[in-house]
């Protein structure tokens, strides 16, 4: 299975690592290119019009980044035209529909653009006109491909005139329009054929040959070949992915689904606790029917990802005393300091309030290993984003946004989104937007001071909400991060309008911060009948709060916090990626 994306920024490291492997292919697959024209491809998404030619580079790869093919386009939007430079694909891969994916990509981009054609050469299929004859049979495969999208040889002109007498494997001009429908004048087409051997073959075609082909073109309207279809071939060949994909959804408008597979090892057989493995249950059912997810397994990271958030004294502390637990039992902490905080006691399970900030979040022996298995999953998805995917999604338990820096409560042991944030953070600036019914202390507590990370939340007022002493609207960061903390704390009763005015409000100031990435902390507690909350959103309002966000446009890591009530689980989490799908295909 493969996605297809385009590489915008060749000092990222993901599409500086592409662009590599771009490279490699080039050398690999056309020996007979200058070594000046493959290294200067970095160069060209740098500025733009070099050539006069916009470059845009497409690449097919999956979910880690490993590459499959890859197509450059290059448009020239002052004479409405756009140029396959070259469509490539990995000898393995060949028969596995990345050619045709890419090409139709390249169609979509070019229309986009307001294309009137699409332009690129296709050698011979004429054995004559071959060096060697046994290459016609290649080239004439390749042009009953192109031949099924509508794109065939231009005829009647001198294009694929020799340069030196005697040359051979002179190209034929291909015209796909794009399935306009409509001829192309001969005036048009002379300016598109003159840009292409002055901006592509300047140091090939002296400016005597470029006006002797230009002035062959007499037909108005051009020309092009007749069919010369394979006997039951379609009109259209389809965007292929591969056979695990939904049919009509290409991989890279799916949302990458990262589960803590683990979780269900973090089982508190409680009456009350509200916090259980049936919440994985009921989403997944909801999410899974949609085609919208592409399963991915969880990767494993080094500890350094927790301790750039958490104080490595908690941290120790955390694995300690769950490794020390016996299989079963639980320790909810009961005693915690107000004098004397330097001096914690040497019990183990006593010293829980030392670290936790209420009565209703315990210790055992698995709140580790879920918690790791947890981490993992966000950070695989923050990963996935920085690999260029538009879109992960880390449905995990436990929680994390209720842990601070040395702190757990709330059923959080690790900040799940704020790691991930951390994370990303290293390669542009990130917006953090918690959509739980509670205050998101964590992510606020880590990122206080800093003026690289903004963090957003839309929460119950703590006068009556948890954890009730955060989330105050004049709560807005210190230092260097002064500003970059936004609370909005609503009333007890909120109906979806209302709620939609604080989202409103919200995307307003991440989109003042510019961030190159966004995080989402999704609760799904502010639905009606949620058990820990007092709000009255149905499917229909996270539908359109998913559509709000995905029109940001932003690469984006979701993250699962709260939401309880399982009859709506699934239902609501499918109205929100439903939405947030839709509206980052309104943004593209």
């Amino acid at each position: 299975m493969f996605r297809i994306r385009q590489l915008t920024d060749p000092d990222h490291p993901a599409d500086r690592r592409e662009l590599d492997e771009v490279v490699r292919l080039l050398r690999e697959g056309l020996p007979g290119l200058s070594e000046d024209e493959i290294v200067s491809l970095p160069e060209k998404l740098r500025d733009p019009m070099l050539h006069r030619f916009r470059a845009l580079v497409f690449v097919a790869d999956d979910l880690r980044g490993h590459l499959k093919g890859f197509a450059l386009l290059s448009h020239a939007p002052d004479v409405g035209f756009c140029l396959l430079d070259y469509i490539a694909t990995g000898a393995k891969l060949r028969g596995h529909g990345t050619g045709g994916a890419l090409y139709e990509r390249v169609r979509t981009a070019a229309r986009g653009l307001g294309a009137r054609a699409l332009v690129f050469e296709c050698l011979p299929d004429d054995p004559a006109a071959c060096s060697d004859p046994a290459y016609a049979k290649q080239n004439a495969a390749r042009l009953r491909f192109y031949e099924t999208f509508g794109a065939r040889p231009m005829i009647g002109t001198g294009y694929e005139t020799p340069l030196r007498d005697g040359d051979k494997d002179m190209p034929h001009l291909v015209i796909d329009d794009l399935d306009r429908g409509e001829p192309l004048g001969r005036d048009f087409v002379r300016e598109v054929v003159r840009a292409v051997l002055e901006r592509k073959y300047s140091e090939l075609c002296p400016p005597e040959y470029v006006e002797r082909v230009v002035a062959s073109i007499v037909d108005d309207p051009v020309r092009l070949r007749p069919p010369r279809k394979a006997a039951g071939a379609g009109a259209k060949a389809p965007a292929q992915v591969a056979k695990d994909a939904p049919p009509t959804r290409p991989l890279e408008s799916l949302v990458a689904l990262v589960v803590n597979e683990g979780h269900d090892i973090h089982h508190v057989r409680e009456r009350g606790y509200v916090e259980a493995p049936v919440r994985i249950a009921a989403i997944l059912g909801g999410l899974l029917p949609t085609g919208l997810f592409h399963r991915v397994a969880p990767e494993h990271f080094a500890r350094s990802h927790v301790l750039a958030v958490h104080d490595a004294d908690y941290v120790d502390y955390f694995e300690r005393v769950c490794r020390t637990l016996p299989e079963g039992r639980s320790v909810y902490p009961y005693v915690f300091p107000i004098r004397n905080v330097a001096r914690p006691p040497k019990e183990l399970a006593v010293r829980a309030g030392y670290y936790c900030i209420d009565t209703f979040t315990p210790l055992n022996r698995n709140a580790w290993l879920a918690a790791l298995g947890a981490v993992d999953c966000a950070l695989t998805a923050a990963r996935i984003v920085l690999d260029g995917h538009g879109t992960a999604y880390a449905l995990v338990r436990p929680p994390g946004h209720h842990a601070e820096s040395r702190s757990f409560g709330g059923f959080c042991y690790f900040s799940n989104a704020a790691v991930a944030a951390q994370h990303l953070s290293r390669h542009g600036r990130v917006a953090m937007l918690d959509l739980d019914y509670h205050h998101g202390n964590g992510q606020e507590e880590i990122f206080w001071r800093r003026d690289d990370v903004l963090t957003v939340s839309i929460h119950g007022h703590p006068s009556f909400a948890y954890p009730y002493f955060s989330g105050f609207a004049e709560d807005v960061g210190a230092d260097a991060g002064e500003g970059n903390n936004l609370n909005l704390p609503l009333p007890e009763a909120v109906d979806g309008d209302r709620y939609r005015r604080a989202l409103e409000q919200a995307l307003r100031r991440i989109l003042d911060f510019g961030p190159r990435f966004l995080v989402v902390c999704l609760g799904l507690d502010t639905a009606k009948g949620d058990p820990t909350g007092s709000w009255s959103l149905g499917a229909a309002d996270f539908e359109r709060n998913g559509r709000a966000v995905g029109e940001l446009g932003l690469p984006t890591v979701v993250v699962q916090e709260g939401g309880y009530r399982t009859r709506s689980l699934g239902r609501n989490a499918r109205a929100f990626f439903e939405g947030l799908a839709a509206g980052r295909e309104r943004a593209r």
